[in-house]
């Protein structure tokens, strides 16, 4: 009975420290919007790839390093602050035709699955809301770094990510083919501890 007990001992106490462990892998961390940067270019009747720019993104990314098919992240775009960086194409882009902001003033993304890569490199998989429209969308992400931030002294987190959406599956579909159907997303991350 002393054999088992010096067996089990050892046992339940690496058992405990495995779960605290693994439960400690998962951090919750914020978007800083200042240090989040949401880019789509697009093919203009093949002369050129303009760009626009969505500011103030926020949202709530989970990570689990040691378990990342359990990580998740949700993120808010406000679709108004939507900048092509021409005056006449921003109002275009923000009215009923397009994005029609005044109804529909944010997208969302949440996801669904997270694929290991390795190297770092992860596919989130996720549902996609434009204009009340669901679709869903893989992004290929790369972690750029894990640890405390030198400034703010707590946790944080950075991410680089791409993809591509196709803007008629929003019912976005003025001008295609000319103006291409495939819109390529650049994203960078940076998201803060609560703690």
């Amino acid at each position: 009975m002393s054999n088992m007990k010096k067996i089990a001992a050892p046992l339940a106490l690496s058992l405990a420290l495995w779960t605290q462990f693994g439960h400690a892998a998962a951090q919750t961390y914020q978007l800083n919007p200042e240090h989040t940067s949401v880019v789509m270019s697009w093919s203009h009747f093949g002369f050129s790839h303009p760009t626009a720019d969505i500011s103030n993104a926020s949202g709530t990314l989970v990570f689990d390093s040691a378990n990342p098919e359990k990580s998740k992240v949700e993120v808010t775009l406000p679709m108004d602050t939507l900048d092509t960086h021409v005056d006449a194409l921003n109002k275009e882009f923000k009215a009923g035709e397009y994005f029609n902001t005044g109804t529909y003033p944010q997208a969302t993304f949440r996801s669904t699955r997270v694929i290991s890569k390795g190297n770092q490199r992860y596919d989130v998989q996720g549902d996609l809301t434009i204009k009340g429209v669901t679709k869903p969308v893989t992004l290929h992400a790369t972690l750029n770094k894990q640890g405390e931030h030198p400034m703010m002294k707590k946790q944080a987190i950075g991410f680089d990510a791409t993809g591509t959406v196709k803007r008629s599956d929003f019912g976005l579909k003025q001008y295609i083919p000319a103006v291409s159907d495939e819109i390529a997303l650049t994203i960078s991350t940076e998201a803060w501890a609560d703690k």
